[in-house]
């Protein structure tokens, strides 16, 4: 849970995290991670403690990765 019961928007989300709301964003569309709740709107509600988890299970790219990509 985020330590209060509640969840939080994107840009709460990013904030606690420090990363920025855009790649929280971006992680939705490429299908990295799941909102807790998406509204009518479309925007996003998140658990800070469950996305922190989403986050940490992306698989890394290794250094030989990245250079393969060039």
């Amino acid at each position: 849970m985020t330590g209060d019961g509640g969840l939080v928007t994107t840009t709460e989300a990013a904030k606690r995290l420090g990363i920025a709301a855009r790649t929280l964003q971006r992680y939705v569309a490429a299908g990295l991670i799941k909102p807790d709740l998406t509204l009518p709107s479309g925007r996003y509600r998140w658990d800070v403690d469950k996305l922190r988890d989403q986050i940490n299970a992306i698989p890394r790219k290794t250094e030989q990765e990245d250079t393969e990509d060039d």
